[in-house]
């Protein structure tokens, strides 16, 4: 008789959130979710031994949880929630308020009548955590800090009769309790990893890998492939082209799971199910087995479409092409493949959720077994990949979605006809194996990467890391090995398919600033870890979402005297003036030192003003002011410079100006030039020749009779330990126009 065989993957992955120089994690969901899914979802296959499955492990995440497990996670959200409610600074407190509610309402704030009191007080200051800060006293903070923590705990975890005492007080809260609930945490994450490794040791789990840092394989090897899966799709400016940095991803993540669970894995869920012949080929040298990917990329390469009917059946002959197992052969390149059941797969992630468990499960069961029919009926065995997300889902579930997947396990346990198997297994036993000898490019999205490539945003995101990995080519042979070995760390992180995620127009989220900046700091560190200075346009987002800041154009010629006094406001009126919005700042990581900038011209000078938040750190630091025309039909002559001020023990020590293109001075502070002055009191202010830009105004001698108005454009950075910690603005440029004095009273 025919078998029809169900493998079940669960993938679970998490960005890598941790910074290699500071060693902080920027935000906490490697914790969270392995509190919350992980054990779960391994431990309850106990109850039904019958059930094989695939879990895949992404390699980056494992080492994350034995960062924590080891005790040398820097975890801020941790630190806070660790923290006595009467010691926590206001940013602490606001820091609190933003942070240690983003978890599902319904299904895991809700549960708990206090924390959905806390989140209702919230609420009701419009989710403005400066607002809102006054309603909290310092039970409400304590409440919330142990309420956060538990809301994230197993199914299983809650079960323990100290966990269960704590649940069932409620509320009022004391600092005993909130040690208890931080010190578990930790004895908690410990049994992660080796519940992975009993289930695979008994054989009822295979454990499978990804390429360490999780990055789209085939973009790596070459970003062109992304012009291939989308003809006339916008690549960046630079092709980006390392098969051999993908070869050390497949290559470490398959030496790291060696290493912890002691056998080598057979297989490989490609990040986002992403493949081409050259990943497969570098796979195959590397020993994997199987790759599992989405039925479009089958359907692309076979040229046929997946299409269902009313019932979300498959034509016959669809589901004979779909329901079977590929090895793909191609030269020395040999491969099993697995390809995902698109619509089944996406039943679990985003419609189960919504209906009773049983009802779920009863029609999960008989969608496997009524897609699996034509194929079952022609006398060949079937099989159907079930493939997705191990952790999000169960976010919108009620009780993390135990109930449903109980139900759903023993209708396989006891379902005749049915093995639910291993993908290892299912290559053992499966009778009818299908050739292959090309593939189309592709992902599980639409079967091309167009979420991580064509947008603007992810082409700037692969162009700055093409100049990071040719830096890295260039300067790491004369450096030393820990610092090619930081360095190229940092890169490999870079390349992890997380960050083009979030950028781009098809995907958001309440942390999109903090992926944009842990990115751009990653690859900041790359340059720091090889002794050299980060290109200070790593100081602006990439994402161009956020508050709009303030800006009121120049109205008039200014002529202020150059001291750093700003309380001289009259000197300044007519200046542009630029101010953020920063309300919406984060309390850890990001500094916000910088307040306003003040610009603006004369016949012949630029004069500009930085403003500090309080005043100057008190740290050493340096000021970097890019400052260029813009103006098209501008002279040729024209030229971008680069101020750079060093300030040590509150004074400035140097002034650098430099054209940005080239390396050498146009002037520096130890020469005496009365036309340019820096000086440093209150503000930081400077006044810069406009004949050293080659600029100037409309019917001055030196321009003849060319009436073009040109424009001036400038971008201020804060550097300290050779890194950016502020910029303004924080994306684009401040502009003002140079025109003669009689333009301005004519206007």
């Amino acid at each position: 008789m025919p078998v029809l065989r169900v493998v079940i993957l669960w993938h679970q992955h998490q960005p890598f959130y941790k910074d290699l120089v500071t060693g902080q994690y920027r935000l906490p969901w490697v914790r969270l979710h392995a509190l919350k899914d992980y054990y779960g979802m391994v431990k309850l296959l106990d109850e039904f031994p019958h059930v094989h499955q695939t879990f895949n492990l992404v390699p980056s995440l494992i080492t994350q949880i034995q960062d924590y497990v080891a005790g040398t996670a820097q975890d801020p959200f941790l630190e806070v929630a660790t923290k006595s409610a009467g010691d926590l600074t206001s940013d602490e407190r606001r820091f609190a308020l933003r942070y240690l509610f983003q978890a599902n309402q319904t299904n895991i704030i809700a549960r708990y009548p206090r924390y959905q009191e806390l989140w209702e007080t919230l609420r009701s200051a419009n989710f403005d955590p400066q607002q809102a800060e006054k309603y909290f006293l310092a039970q409400d903070f304590t409440d919330l800090q142990v309420l956060s923590q538990i809301a994230w705990f197993d199914e299983f975890f809650l079960e323990d009769p100290d966990v269960m005492v704590l649940v069932k007080k409620g509320r009022n809260y004391s600092l005993e309790d909130q040690s208890f609930v931080i010190a578990r945490q930790r004895e908690l994450l410990a049994k992660v990893l080796p519940a992975h490794a009993d289930a695979a040791k008994k054989g009822q789990i295979e454990i499978s890998t990804s390429p360490f840092y999780h990055p789209i394989l085939p973009l790596v090897c070459d970003t062109n492939i992304g012009g291939v899966s989308a003809p006339g799709l916008s690549l960046p400016q630079n092709r980006f082209r390392h098969p051999e940095d993908a070869r050390e991803q497949i290559q470490r993540g398959l030496d790291l799971h060696q290493e912890v669970f002691g056998v080598k894995p057979q297989g490989m869920w490609p990040s986002e199910g992403s493949v081409s012949e050259e990943v497969i080929n570098i796979a195959s040298t590397l020993g994997v087995n199987w790759m599992a990917t989405d039925e479009e990329v089958l359907g692309r390469t076979l040229g046929i479409s997946f299409s269902r009917d009313g019932s979300g059946r498959l034509p016959a002959d669809a589901a004979r092409k779909l329901y079977t197992l590929y090895r793909y052969e191609n030269g020395s390149a040999a491969m099993h493949l697995i390809f995902r059941d698109h619509t089944i797969s996406d039943l679990i992630g985003f419609v189960y959720s919504g209906m009773p468990p049983q009802d779920a499960a009863n029609h999960l069961i008989n969608s496997i077994q009524e897609a699996a029919k034509p194929v079952l009926d022609s006398g060949r065995d079937a099989l159907i990949s079930i493939i997705l997300d191990g952790e999000n889902a169960w976010e919108y579930f009620p009780r993390s979605g135990r109930e449903f997947l109980r139900r759903f396990y023993d209708s396989l346990s006891q379902a005749s006809g049915i093995e639910a198997v291993t993908i290892s297994e299912a290559i053992e036993r499966h009778r009818d194996v299908e050739k292959l000898n090309s593939l189309v490019p592709g992902s599980w999205i639409r079967a091309n990467f167009n979420v991580w490539i064509g947008a603007r945003e992810d082409n700037r995101a692969w162009d700055y890391l093409y100049h990071a990995r040719n830096f890295y080519s260039q300067v790491s042979p004369d450096c030393t090995p820990e610092q090619q070995k930081l360095a190229y760390e940092e890169l490999l992180i870079a390349e992890g398919s997380d960050w083009n995620w979030w950028y781009g127009p098809e995907h958001s989220s309440a942390n999109d600033r903090e992926f944009d900046e842990l990115y751009r700091k990653h690859l900041w560190n790359v340059y720091q870890a090889l002794g050299a200075l980060p290109p200070d346009y790593l100081a602006q987002p990439i994402n161009r979402t956020g508050a709009t800041p303030l800006f009121t154009p120049q109205s008039s010629h200014i002529h202020p005297r150059i001291t750093g006094d700003s309380v001289r406001y009259f000197e300044w009126m007519g200046a542009a003036v630029y101010t953020p919005d920063r309300h919406a700042g984060a309390m850890h990581g990001k500094q916000f030192l910088l307040d306003t900038i003040h610009l603006g011209t004369d016949q012949a000078f630029v004069y500009g003003r930085l403003d500090f938040v309080e005043e100057f750190p008190k740290t050493d630091f340096e000021v970097v002011v890019n400052i260029e025309p813009s103006a098209v039909g501008q002279p040729n002559s024209s030229r971008p410079l680069r101020l750079d001020v060093a300030v040590v023990d509150g004074s400035i020590r140097s002034w650098n100006l430099c054209a940005q293109d080239q390396p050498e001075a146009v002037m520096t502070s130890a020469q005496s030039q009365d036309s340019l002055l820096v000086a440093l009191g209150r503000s930081l202010e400077f006044r810069l020749p406009l004949a050293l830009l080659s600029v100037f105004p409309v019917g001055h001698a030196g321009r003849g009779d060319d009436p073009t108005v040109t424009n001036l454009r400038l971008r201020v950075s804060l550097w300290q330990n050779r890194l950016p910690v502020d910029a303004l603005p924080e994306e684009g440029w401040i502009e003002v126009y140079v025109e003669a004095e009689d333009q301005w009273l004519s206007c």
